[in-house]
């Protein structure tokens, strides 16, 4: 069944702006919250990779909109670990979880030719950015976990930004590692197994290695990014 749209909208710097001076005091529950007041559900694309610490945005969400969709970009190469995560937290929290792909072909192409090895940039394209691409036209604002204290590109970005046609929301960015660490404690959220083996990023498992951050991905590669954010 085909869900019944909104109309997208675009949004100018000074919007953005004013958006940012209203969110930037909030704590990241009364973000959600107030999300909720300036956009309506349907034009909310929530993304997870149900990696490291999703847990913390998830639960979040779970206790503000338990009914909001989140979009999981299944490459088709995750840890069975990631899986398996990605079902706990579903039922945990009664998450409302979608998949979205590569086309078989195109997904096939990668397998054959191990582009993560030749051409790592080709491959997070045709199996994250493209599969993505194809439905974010359909929504407002896209919202995802970063934070700013992952990588120098992260650093850079605001609350609200415009990316690529879509008002990128960003909730956690300035929580801090500790915070981030001190809330999973406190609610006693389930970290992603492989974290316990030294995994602290956790992407692909043919580009992921155990390191802190986001050191252990695309090992060997200047990648720090799969081009979703940029």
């Amino acid at each position: 069944m085909q869900e019944s749209l909104v109309s997208k909208k675009v949004y100018s710097k000074e919007e953005i702006k004013e958006l940012n001076a209203r969110y930037r005091n909030l704590s990241v529950n009364e973000r959600v919250l107030q999300l909720y007041e300036d956009f309506d559900e349907k034009e909310v694309m929530l993304t997870s990779s149900f990696a490291a610490t999703s847990a913390l945005l998830l639960s979040v969400f779970s206790k503000c909109n338990p009914n909001q969709k989140i979009y999981f970009i299944d490459t088709g190469y995750h840890f069975p670990e990631t899986l398996e995560y990605k079902k706990k937290l579903t039922e945990l929290y009664g998450l409302n979880v979608a998949s979205v792909s590569a086309g078989r072909e195109d997904h096939e192409y990668t397998t054959t030719n191990q582009t993560w090895k030749t051409d790592p940039e080709l491959c997070c394209s045709i199996n994250k950015v493209k599969p993505l691409e194809l439905i974010k036209s359909r929504f407002s604002v896209w919202v995802s976990g970063l934070m700013s204290w992952q990588s120098d590109h992260r650093a850079t970005l605001d609350i609200f930004e415009e990316r690529g046609g879509i008002l990128k929301f960003y909730p956690l960015l300035d929580v801090t590692e500790e915070e981030r660490d001190q809330y999973i404690k406190e609610h006693q959220l389930p970290f992603h197994p492989l974290i316990a083996f030294g995994y602290h990023s956790i992407g692909c498992k043919h580009c992921t290695v155990p390191g802190e951050d986001r050191s252990g991905r695309w090992n060997n590669s200047p990648k720090t990014e799969c081009g979703l954010h940029l």
